[in-house]
């Protein structure tokens, strides 16, 4: 529970996208590891909501297979139509 008293920011949610990217670190080529690191920083300075760079990443993890991803309530916490995470 003491979990949910740490306030979400862009910082933090920049850092776990980060690390969630280190893990196709094999798996993506140059192009695709570009897009995916310029979302994430799009997303830091408020360009586009946080479901951008996440929906990006679920992409991918939908073409390459990396179980502890896949398993991740990070990636999906609450169903999609609560729309939760649309907000700049």
């Amino acid at each position: 529970m003491a979990g949910l008293c740490v306030k979400a920011t862009a910082k933090k949610h920049t850092n776990v996208l980060h690390h969630i990217v280190g893990y196709f670190k094999r798996d993506l080529d140059a192009r695709d590891k570009a897009e995916l690191l310029a979302v994430i920083g799009d997303y830091h300075r408020g360009l586009v909501p946080l479901v951008v760079p996440l929906t990006l990443l679920k992409h991918h993890l939908a073409r390459v297979e990396v179980p502890y991803l896949r398993d991740q309530i990070y990636l999906s916490p609450h169903p999609k139509e609560l729309m939760l995470r649309n907000h700049v």
